[in-house]
C-alpha cells in the first residue's frame, strides 16, 4: 500500500514538471506537437493518481497501524480537500478543446495544485520513512 501511494505521489510530481516545460513552449493549442498530444495524458494520470489518494493513505495508515492515527486522520482530510479543489481545475483544464501553454501556467500557479503538490511532498516523504523502517525491521529480524 505504501509504494502504491508513493507511486500516486510520484506521478502528480511528474505531471506538474511536464506542466512547467509545457508553459515555457508558448504554444497556443496542445494541438500539432509532440508535448501537445502528452500533455493530456499527463493530466489524465495525475487525475487517477488523485483519485481516491486520501482513502488509500487511510488504509495505509490502518494496515501500518501507524500513530497517532488521529493525526493522519486530520491530514488525509486536508489531502483529500485539496485533491478534490485541483482535481476539480485539472478537469476543467481537460474539458478544453484546445489547452494552451498559457492556460497549463495558470493551472501550474493556482493555489490548489500548490497546497496539493505541498501536500503530497510531506506525504511521499512519510511513506519513505515508512518503507524505510518497515526494511530494517525485517533485515533485523532475519538476522
Amino acid at each position: 500500500m505504501l509504494a502504491e501511494i508513493s507511486n500516486r505521489c510520484e506521478t502528480v510530481e511528474e505531471c506538474y514538471e511536464f506542466m512547467l516545460a509545457y508553459a515555457a513552449q508558448g504554444l497556443p493549442s496542445d494541438q500539432g506537437s509532440k508535448s501537445g498530444g502528452e500533455v493530456r495524458v499527463f493530466l489524465q494520470r495525475a487525475v487517477k493518481a488523485l483519485t481516491g489518494l486520501a482513502e488509500t493513505c487511510a488504509m495505509a495508515v490502518k494496515e501500518e497501524s501507524l500513530e497517532p492515527a488521529a493525526k493522519y486522520a486530520a491530514f488525509f482530510a486536508v489531502l483529500d480537500r485539496d485533491a478534490r479543489d485541483s482535481l476539480a481545475a485539472i478537469d476543467l483544464v481537460l474539458a478544453q478543446p484546445a489547452i494552451s501553454s498559457q492556460l497549463i501556467d495558470n493551472l501550474n500557479a493556482s493555489i490548489h495544485l500548490r497546497a496539493l503538490l505541498t501536500d503530497l511532498f510531506l506525504v511521499d516523504e512519510i511513506v519513505r520513512k515508512q518503507d524505510k523502517a518497515a526494511a530494517q525491521v525485517v533485515t533485523s529480524e532475519g538476522e
